[in-house]
């Protein structure tokens, strides 16, 4: 199925750190297992994008996934007009970009797995789980392609700690299990979340184990698409000390501060951030 829109860019996408199972397969060609669905999406051109699916798929589960009823054009414009250099470069990098809506408990779970680790490892522990603990499927419009979903959460919630483990966890693996068990037993209801303010979703998802601030924020961005939640980690940190002297103001941005999250964080760490400094204070 071939999509159509001038800010969808693939690449920019599978490299935003918001996602774990989205990888590259050849030139401008990347496969995504989600909601326990595989498919292969091939960037034609700037503007062009072709998803490996059904058209039944697309309407039930990719059009939402990728976000595709916003106008992010409006937001990279605002971007781009503002006396903010640095927002502009970073809008001007990372257009293409667009916030995931994620299945709630795989976010929740990569995002305690992701504490501490990089997108590499994250992945790959991500991986050892699904084919330990998901289900092997094979897609037929990928020549039967074969892939595991992942874990639904009683089969973490029933998983011993040694073999999780296994899946090079390492402390976080009891976060793992308690968290899940947590919603087996319903003292959470992840789908009641999606009926909640950013701060109310953030609150609960914070009684979690292994869930700080940090994580319930991503999981508030990036699955219940609170697009106004704005995560911060240790490159976000750094932009927000070296350029804005932590004091960046998040009112100008009310409403879509996640989106400005995402080309802060795509941008600088894809530049290295060797040349931070080169901007000096904004504030």
């Amino acid at each position: 199925m071939i999509i159509y829109s001038d800010n969808f860019n693939l690449k920019h996408i599978a490299e935003s750190g918001q996602c774990f199972r989205m990888n590259p397969t050849g030139e401008n060609r990347y496969s995504l297992i989600a909601f326990d669905r595989y498919t292969e999406l091939t960037q034609i051109n700037e503007n062009c994008v072709d998803i490996t699916c059904t058209e039944e798929d697309f309407k039930l589960i990719w059009k939402e996934y990728f976000d595709l009823d916003y106008d992010y054009n409006q937001v990279v414009s605002s971007l781009s007009q503002g006396q903010d250099e640095f927002l502009r470069n970073a809008a001007g990098y990372g257009r293409g970009l667009r916030i995931l809506k994620q299945e709630i408990f795989e976010t929740l779970i990569s995002f305690i797995i992701s504490q501490r680790k990089n997108i590499p490892t994250i992945k790959n522990c991500i991986e050892q789980l699904c084919a330990r603990y998901g289900e092997k499927r094979f897609c037929e419009e990928c020549g039967k392609k074969e892939y595991y979903t992942f874990p639904a959460p009683h089969k973490l919630a029933g998983a011993l700690l040694e073999d999780l483990r296994k899946a090079g966890l390492g402390y976080r693996d009891e976060y793992i299990l308690k968290t899940s068990q947590a919603v087996v037993r319903g003292y959470i209801d992840l789908s009641s979340l999606k009926h909640l303010s950013n701060e109310e979703a953030i609150g609960q998802l914070r009684n979690l184990s292994g869930v700080g601030i940090k994580v319930a924020n991503c999981v508030s961005l990036y699955a219940l698409h609170h697009i106004e939640a704005f995560p911060i980690d240790v490159w976000i940190a750094r932009i927000l000390k070296d350029i804005y002297r932590n004091e960046f103001d998040l009112k100008p941005y009310n409403g879509f501060a996640g989106i400005v999250q995402q080309y802060m964080f795509y941008y600088i760490r894809n530049r290295k951030e060797k040349n931070i400094r080169q901007y000096g204070p904004v504030v």
